[in-house]
Order: C-alpha cells, then sequence, then structure tokens
C-alpha cells in the first residue's frame, strides 16, 4: 500500500507514535522514527520494524525547536530524497489548574505540540510543493475539540493544530497535499494502565461507547489517511474517541 514511501513520525518512540510508524512500515513505508529523549526507546521501534521485514531509522530532534526541525528535515531530504508521508506526532503535557499553571509549563506544551508541528511542515513544504503530493497528519485530541478542565495548555496546543490543519490544507490543496487531523480520545498507554481501577471506570462512563481506544485504532487511521483512499479528503479532523464529541 505505500511501497516506495518515505514516512517521518515525529514522537515515534513508545505510544501512539509508535503504534504509527509500525503500521507504516508494516505497510511498505520506510520511516523515519523521530524521538527526542530517550533513544533506546526509537532503537527498539526500528528493531522491531527491520525483525518484520521493514525499513526505518531513528534520528533524534527536538522538534520544538525551528534550527534543530530544519536540521532533521535537511538531512532526511539528503539521506531519502523525499518525505511524502508526515506525521506530527509529538506531544507533552504538563496538566494544572490554569490559576497554578506555570508559564514555563505552558510555553512548554505550545512549543512541542503546537510549533512543533509548524516547524516541521514549515521546513518540508518547500519538498511536499515542489513535488506536488504529499500527506501531512497532525495528531490532535479530543481535548482540542472539547477543552479539559486542568489541561488549558495542552487543548490549546490541540486546538491549535486543529487551526493549522485547516489553514495548511487551504494553501496545499492546488499542489495534490492532503492535509488532516486525527482527534484521538481516551487511549489505551502507559500512562492510562497506570489508572485506578476507580479512576478507570469514571473515564470509561464519560465514553459512549465505554471503554478506551487502542493505540491501532488510532494507527489505522492514520493508515488510511496515508494513503491512496484518502485522497480527497483534506481539512478535517477526525475524532476517534468511542462517541465522546458528539
Amino acid at each position: 500500500m505505500l511501497t516506495g514511501k518515505v514516512a517521518l513520525v515525529t514522537g515515534a518512540g513508545r505510544g501512539i507514535g509508535r503504534e504509527i510508524a509500525l503500521t507504516l512500515a508494516k505497510n511498505g513505508a520506510t520511516v523515519i522514527v523521530n524521538y527526542n529523549g530517550s533513544k533506546e526507546s526509537a532503537e527498539e521501534v526500528v528493531a522491531e520494524i527491520r525483525r518484520n521485514g521493514g525499513s526505518a531509522e531513528a534520528m533524534q530532534c527536538n522538534v520544538s525547536d525551528f534550527a534543530s526541525s530544519e536540521e532533521l528535515v535537511k538531512e532526511v531530504l539528503a539521506k531519502y530524497k523525499k518525505v511524502d508521508i508526515l506525521v506530527n506526532n509529538a506531544g507533552v503535557t504538563r496538566d494544572n489548574l490554569i490559576m497554578r499553571m506555570s508559564e514555563e509549563d505552558y510555553d512548554a506544551v505550545l512549543d512541542t505540540n503546537l510549533k512543533g508541528a509548524f516547524n516541521m511542515i514549515r521546513h518540508l513544504s518547500r519538498s511536499f510543493i515542489k513535488q506536488r503530493s504529499g500527506k501531512i497528519i497532525n495528531i490532535s485530541s479530543v481535548s482540542g475539540v472539547l477543552g479539559n478542565a486542568g489541561q488549558s495548555n495542552y487543548s490549546a496546543s490541540k486546538a491549535g493544530l486543529i487551526g493549522l490543519t485547516k489553514s495548511v490544507a487551504r494553501e496545499f490543496a492546488s499542489r495534490g497535499i492532503n492535509v488532516n487531523a486525527v482527534a484521538p480520545g481516551f487511549i489505551d498507554t502507559d500512562m492510562t494502565r497506570n489508572m485506578t481501577e476507580d479512576a478507570k471506570k469514571a473515564l470509561n462512563s464519560m465514553i459512549p461507547m465505554g471503554k478506551m481506544g487502542s493505540t491501532k485504532n488510532i494507527a489505522d487511521l492514520v493508515l488510511f489517511l496515508a494513503g491512496e483512499h484518502s485522497d480527497y479528503i483534506t481539512g478535517q479532523v477526525i475524532c476517534v474517541d468511542g462517541g465522546m464529541c458528539i
């Protein structure tokens, strides 16, 4: 399905990003596994992809840094000549009530979650436009659609990502480049597995389907958006949330 395609996935060392990288590679893409902190986790993803017969490479970059993001893009283009699929998944949380939230925690979340996506799109834009094709998939959140108490920074960053998605989609549509956002709801990850049973029960009661989603649910949609079956879809925000945003 994606044979011959080059995909760059930010924050791909764990969680949703890891599942996306594995899924794209399984379907034929060569995957650049970007990470910031844990080289070991990223290398484990690469090793798993290679064990399954796929092609991947880990590359370190703090996407919130404009210059570092540019260097990453230059390195990828120099080696692979193109990027067909960009998945802006890198994200952090620094949750707190707004009356207690520090400026540093607000800035850190906006810098990674929103500016990081801008940086990657900005530096890859000339390459995408030159080849007149490309798929950009931004990982937003239901928190960016509904808002969430204690997450004003995270919700703002994810809502901003939706605005970025729609604006860039309008700019790139005539060049054959699709730009869409995926908004996960509560997903079963390492973080949610550490919650108490009571907390999980309360969380599931907020979801019409009564259960959390899986990282595979997100990766499968990203795979669809990265392939040719989504060629006439752009500027959309698709919630994968068990009905939370109904």
